[in-house]
This record gives C-alpha cells, sequence and structure tokens, in this order.
C-alpha cells in the first residue's frame, strides 16, 4: 500500500487583504486574571459504582463526626460513595454570593459518577484561605451500560461538572490600574509578543488621548489614564482605548508537526528562486497464506501446513528539477508547491531541505 499518514493537513493562512483586529482581541489587561480554587470532598449517592478505597472511607466518617455520629471506617465499607478532587475558577470581579461552575474528578477507582452528589466541600485559594463552598448534583453528560459481558458508555464517566455548583463567600477583586504617586497606569499584555504590533496598538491609543500611551517592550503598553477621567469613569476610558481597530504584524514563520504531518505557513513567508527536485515512494505490502503439502503422498509423519507469506514491492518515480521562483505572499507559495504536485509529507521534507539550503527566508519550528 502507499506510505501515507493517517491525518495530514496543510494549512495556509492566506490573506487577501491586511485585516485589522480590536485592540481588546489581542490582549489582556494585566492584573484581571483568574484564581484556581481546589477543595477534596465526597459524591455520594451512586449506584455501586463508587470507589472502595480507604480514604473514601475515612473521609465518610469524618463527615459524619461533625453531625455528631462516631463511626469507624470498617462500619462504612460501601461502593456508593467516591472521594473527588473539586475545583473552579475565581473570576476576577467575583463578589460575595456569586456563582462558580464546578468540575469534579475521581481520584479513587470509582467506575462513573454518574447519578452522585457532591457533599459540601470547601474551596481553597493557593493562599490557604477558603474563597467558596460547592455542593449539589454532579453532571457527566453522558451515559454507560453493561452487561455480563461486554459494555458501553458515552463521554467519560469519573470527570464530572456542576454548573453554578459553587458559592463565592470571599471575593478577591482584582487591581488592575497601578497608581504611582498622583499617576494612575493601566498595563495592556500583548497576547502574541510582536514590537511593531505593539509600537502600532501605542499610537492607537495616543491618537484619541495623546502622549498618554509608550510602547514598554514587545508585549507590553503603558496607558496613562487621563486626570480628567474620575474613579466612575474609568471603565469607560477602558473602552475607549480596546476599541481602535489595529493591523496585527505576523512574523515569517513554519511551523511543522512531523508526527502528525501537519504544516502551518505564516502570511509573510517566502522562498528565494530555487530549483526542487521530488519524487514519490511507493511501498507495496500484500499479505497471503500458502498452503504446503507433502511432497511424496502417504509419507510418515508428514502433514499439510498452512504458511504466511509477505510480499514486498519497492517502487521510486523518477524525480524531475522543478525551478520555483522567488516569491513573496503565502498564496504564491502554496501555488509553486502544488505545481510540482508535493504532498503534505513531502512538503515537510522540502521545507527542511529549503531550510538548510538558506532559500527559505523564515523561521522553521519543528514540533
Amino acid at each position: 500500500m502507499k506510505i501515507k499518514s493517517a491525518v495530514l493537513c496543510f494549512i495556509l493562512m492566506i490573506s487577501a487583504a491586511v485585516q485589522a483586529e480590536r485592540i481588546k482581541d489581542i490582549v489582556d489587561i494585566q492584573g484581571v486574571r483568574s484564581n484556581t480554587l481546589e477543595g477534596v470532598g465526597l459524591v455520594v449517592g451512586l449506584a455501586d459504582t463508587g470507589d472502595s478505597s480507604l480514604p473514601s472511607q475515612r473521609l465518610l466518617t469524618n463527615i459524619l463526626r461533625r453531625s455528631g455520629l462516631v463511626f469507624s471506617t470498617n462500619d462504612m465499607k460501601s461502593s456508593n460513595i467516591a472521594i473527588v478532587i473539586v475545583t473552579a475558577q475565581l473570576g476576577p470581579f467575583a463578589r460575595e454570593g456569586s456563582r462558580l461552575d464546578v468540575d469534579v474528578s475521581s481520584v479513587g477507582d470509582a467506575e462513573s459518577l454518574s447519578g452522585g452528589k457532591l457533599l459540601m466541600t470547601e474551596l481553597y485559594g493557593a493562599d490557604g484561605q477558603v474563597y467558596a463552598v460547592a455542593d449539589g448534583s454532579v453532571f457527566i453528560g453522558g451515559w454507560a451500560a453493561s452487561g455480563a459481558q461486554s459494555s458501553m458508555s458515552k463521554n467519560h464517566q469519573t470527570v464530572a461538572r456542576i454548573p453554578s455548583g459553587a458559592v463565592v463567600e470571599r471575593s478577591e477583586i482584582s487591581q488592575f490600574v497601578e497608581q504611582v504617586g498622583t499617576r494612575r497606569f493601566v498595563t495592556l499584555s500583548l497576547r502574541n509578543n510582536d514590537f511593531m504590533t505593539a509600537e502600532r496598538i501605542s499610537q492607537a491609543i495616543n491618537s484619541q488621548f495623546v502622549d498618554s500611551s509608550i510602547a514598554i517592550d514587545a508585549g507590553t503598553i503603558k496607558v496613562e489614564v487621563p486626570e480628567v477621567v474620575t474613579q466612575a469613569g474609568l471603565s469607560a476610558f477602558l473602552v475607549d482605548i480596546m476599541k481602535p481597530e489595529v493591523v496585527v504584524d505576523i512574523p515569517a514563520v513554519v511551523v511543522i508537526n512531523e508526527r502528525t504531518g501537519t504544516i502551518v505557513v505564516g502570511e509573510n513567508v517566502g522562498i528565494s528562486e530555487v530549483a526542487i527536485s521530488q519524487g514519490s515512494l511507493i511501498v507495496k505490502v500484500k499479505e497471503q497464506k500458502n498452503v504446503s503439502q507433502p511432497n511424496t503422498p502417504f509419507t510418515e509423519g508428514a502433514t499439510t501446513e498452512v504458511l504466511d507469506e509477505t510480499l514486498l514491492q519497492v517502487e521510486e518515480s523518477e524525480g524531475f528539477l522543478v525551478p520555483v521562483p522567488k516569491v513573496v505572499t503565502v498564496s504564491e507559495l502554496a501555488k509553486s508547491l502544488n505545481a510540482i504536485g508535493a504532498t503534505p509529507r513531502d512538503l515537510i521534507a522540502i521545507f527542511n531541505a529549503l531550510k538548510r539550503a538558506g532559500a527559505l527566508q523564515a523561521k522553521l519550528e519543528i514540533m
């Protein structure tokens, strides 16, 4: 059979016209971020699909002791419970009483969390403080069915979610305005660092608020809040500086994942004038069974055997030298490479060879 990858994808980011992006879509405001909360809880009410680990039994006895009931772990052996890790994201502006989505993941040998209910679980931040409390019925978004000899399931059975399953008990409001004496600053962080894009953002903001912005480096733009902007008008000021559109400069880069055969070519990638020789390798493999019979009839001890046989044939078509003119756009590059009939697997070898020859005017990254 002809050798080819199961998944081959050649992605070309072709842009006929320069496209501008809103500043809000390419930057983050420094200080505006979520915080991860985590806790250890217990899911109960499982239909004999829980875990049998000792920690889950101990956790259950500790919970019951808080209610004034005293049991030992030997008294509470059950497969209707499961010890779980509970996680949530505390939003940058979540207030007391706000609700958070909760993820529940089994850490024992439970088979499924379907139909279970999470008992009240305290969720801690990195500082060891309790910021939210979670509980409620878990939802796995799937199902499972099994018999004596077979089983069938949809989605993962030991990871569940509780929409709005946690209540914020302590807020952690993000501070995104930096106070330096009497001056106030807001810092914007580029998601993809680039000096040219950072400078364009600074210029766009300065066109609205003169001399208020400066590009510190390839990933940071510092914006001074004008004195006329009050605390109540700060949100409107952020809206104004995030609305302008700027042209995002894309570096010339080719990213190759040789494991999957995926190639991503940046918009500004070009190649110098070269000639490329490209050939195709075809390997044919055929499996068949042959029956071996004794040469002499009625030979004592001789038996008929079925033998496996493998036929292997390798063919390589003649390579041909194709001149490729100097190209400056992705669309022209695609046309030139498609003209020689290159497959995605061939393109990986071609790009590596072009870089080695110094003809690829781009950065080559191998994943």
